[in-house]
């Protein structure tokens, strides 16, 4: 190459050092893409995280404040929440357990009033045991002796026999002859005419009836006096 072309290589490359420099020099003060000093750890630009610091500091005291209730709000329902959901558990653990309990226990009443009843139907029948023995010797004795007055005697051996054996399960008999006339006990089947001081009184007594406790099992059917 010639020192003539040398030269003028050398002017051009000037001048395009020069071109570098002014366009270099328009674009003082601004932020290089990869300046990693201008971003934070986050890749936000400094001055936007600077702004958003200072947007923040800025706040009132009364937002704050409100912002601070509103979380302790939230806070306080959230609790509350929780234990809703736990009593609401316990409570549904408590139901089922009283459920079950209950059942058990209406079982055993139940098992209670049969073991009950049946003992009851076992005593009286254990009380009716000796009327029928009554009634075996009753005939067994007639066998040998047919006499009237041994059988009524038997007869009346049997009747006193079974009457016990109603007290003895609760049955009470009514009295009747003597005593005053009673709808409530007594049913009048006939009336016989009478002195003033048995007007009302019963005369006679055709079938005795029996109350258990409080209730009555039948009336006595009775002849009731009138006074003339």
């Amino acid at each position: 190459m010639s020192w003539f072309n040398k030269k003028k290589m050398n002017e051009k490359d000037l001048n395009n050092e020069d071109l570098l420099d002014e366009i270099l020099g328009e674009t003082d003060g601004e932020i290089p893409v990869n300046d990693k000093k201008q971003f934070n750890a986050e890749g936000e630009p400094r001055d936007a995280a600077s702004a958003a610091t200072a947007k923040a500091e800025t706040k009132s005291p009364e937002i704050i404040r409100l912002e601070k209730e509103l979380k302790d709000e939230r806070n306080r329902r959230e609790a509350a929440e929780a234990k809703l959901v736990g009593v609401q558990s316990k409570f549904e653990e408590v139901k089922t357990q009283m459920e079950r309990e209950t059942q058990e226990m209406r079982g055993r009443m139940q098992k209670t009033l049969e073991d009950r009843a049946k003992q009851g139907q076992f005593n009286f029948l254990t009380t009716l045991l000796p009327v029928l023995d009554n009634l075996n010797l009753g005939i067994k004795a007639s066998e040998t002796d047919a006499s009237f007055e041994h059988l009524l005697n038997g007869v009346k051996g049997t009747a006193r026999s079974f009457e016990q054996a109603l007290i003895s399960v609760g049955v009470e008999p009514i009295i009747s002859v003597g005593a005053d006339f009673d709808p409530e006990l007594h049913e009048a089947i006939d009336m016989i005419a009478a002195a003033p001081e048995q007007d009302g009184k019963i005369t006679a007594e055709y079938s005795r009836g029996y109350k258990l406790g409080e209730r009555l099992l039948r009336p006595s059917k009775v002849q009731v006096g009138k006074a003339v």
